[in-house]
Parts: C-alpha cells; sequence; structure tokens
C-alpha cells in the first residue's frame, strides 16, 4: 500500500473571534421550545448565544421546580468548556423563584467560577428599577400555586403587585403552544390600570415579539422573561447599542 502524503496548510488570515461584542451562555429547561427562538431574534448578530439544557419534571410544581437544581452545575460546564463566557444564564423564571436567584448563582459558578450569572427574576428586578416601576402586573401560564410563590417574591422586593394572572398550566412544554393572540388578549385585559409597567413571566411563552404591540395598546412598558434576559446580560457585558422591535426596555434602557 502507497503511503498517503499529509501536509499541513497554512491560515492565509488570522483566526476569526466569533462573537466578539459577547458570548452568552445559556441553561435552557429540557422542555423549552421556545428560547433558542426568542434569542435568536433578540440579540444582535455580534452576540451569540450557546446553550445547553437542564433536565425538568412535569407537572409545574415549587417542589418540581426546586428538584432541577442538582443538574446546573453539570448544564453550565457543558457550555463551550475551555472557552470564556462573558455572562451565563439560567432561563427559568419559575425555578428561580422556586430556588432561589442567589443558589442559582452558586450552583453555575461551582461549575464555571468567576462567570457572571444572571436569571430572569434577577433581569427583572433591574428592569423594573431602570424603568422606575413600583407598581406592577404579572401574567405567567402557571397555575395559581406557582403565581403566589412568585407574587410574595416580588413582594418581599418591595414592589407593589397589584394583580397576578396564569393560563393555569402545568406542563411546561404546552405553555409554549399558547398562541401570541392569547397571550396578548391575556395581557391587555390583565394589566391594570394603576400599573407602572406589567411583567410577562417565563421563557417558553411567546410573549416577547408581541411586546411592542402590547405597549402601545397599554401606553406603558411591557416586559417578558426573556426580553429583560437578554436585556440584563446585555447591560453586563456593556452593549453599546439600542436594540429596536422589542419594547421601550431594550430601545431607551440598554445603554449603562
Amino acid at each position: 500500500m502507497e503511503k498517503t502524503n499529509s501536509e499541513t496548510v497554512a491560515l492565509a488570515c488570522e483566526l476569526e473571534y466569533l462573537a466578539p461584542a459577547g458570548r452568552i451562555g445559556v441553561i435552557a429547561l429540557a422542555t423549552d421550545f421556545n428560547i433558542e427562538h426568542d434569542f435568536s431574534h433578540l440579540y444582535p448578530d455580534d452576540v451569540r448565544a450557546f446553550t445547553s439544557r437542564v433536565r425538568n419534571v412535569n407537572p409545574l410544581t415549587v417542589e418540581n421546580l426546586r428538584s432541577m437544581a442538582p443538574g446546573i452545575s453539570a448544564a453550565a460546564d457543558c457550555i463551550l468548556p475551555g472557552t470564556d463566557l462573558d455572562v451565563i444564564i439560567y432561563a427559568c423564571t419559575s425555578g428561580t423563584v422556586a430556588i432561589g436567584s442567589d443558589r442559582v448563582t452558586e450552583l453555575v459558578q461551582r461549575a464555571r467560577p468567576g462567570a457572571q450569572v444572571t436569571n430572569p427574576v434577577t433581569a427583572a428586578l433591574c428592569a423594573f428599577e431602570a424603568l422606575g416601576a413600583k407598581r406592577i402586573s404579572i401574567l405567567t401560564p402557571y397555575t395559581d400555586a406557582v403565581n403566589r410563590e412568585m407574587a410574595t417574591l416580588f413582594i418581599e422586593q418591595g414592589y407593589d403587585v397589584l394583580n397576578i394572572a396564569g393560563f393555569g398550566f402545568e406542563d411546561d412544554t404546552a405553555m409554549t403552544y399558547i398562541s401570541r393572540e392569547d397571550i396578548a388578549q391575556a395581557a391587555i385585559s390583565t394589566c391594570h390600570p394603576d400599573a407602572d409597567l406589567l411583567f410577562i413571566s417565563c421563557t417558553a411563552l411567546r410573549a416577547s415579539s408581541v411586546v411592542s404591540r402590547l405597549e402601545l395598546a397599554l401606553d406603558k412598558p411591557v416586559l417578558s422573561s426573556n426580553q429583560v434576559l437578554v436585556w440584563h446580560s446585555l447591560r453586563l457585558v456593556n452593549y453599546p447599542r439600542p436594540i429596536t422591535g422589542f419594547g421601550v426596555l431594550l430601545e431607551q434602557h440598554l445603554a449603562q
């Protein structure tokens, strides 16, 4: 058998640094149909999100949400091992309520020491502050039991939760199937006239695409879980330019 010659090809150009404005690690739920689609539209071209998934269990209850905590560190470790990430997102709003923001950060940093970490609750609280909001309405896909936990958390953080409404779903996968029209109509009917803003919770809900429409209808800021995650992660990497088409938060409150 003849020997095959092997040679090394020299590069004519320098290696290109992908995602020069930010590399965002995302820990998504195993059942989340929506988050990558949302992020692909929300993030600008020079920022990229890289996703890992953590096992979650249906039905969606506070106890089952807490049960995913042991998998968070392993999921963080699987995102581009050996590569620095600018921010790591734990992408579950109700999971953060159940587990706690500080605990989520601790679990992520076990695998990625020193990483900047955010989650939908932390991001939402930062957005409330940036918008000067104190009185909020909340729409979720969750049951009353999960909603009570969420309302209590925001109240304990000093916010006046005027009302909270949910679609009553216990199946995280099915939450993504809720139509944008139902989300929009429920948002309009839920938002209290005295609220400073409306927060639509859940990364699985397809809410980001109707935020601008809802702001026009309600004449006040509207936030969604995925929108606030993108906003907060971009603030953490000092992204300098506004993002248009997804509400006043990204259009007017991005630069610090």
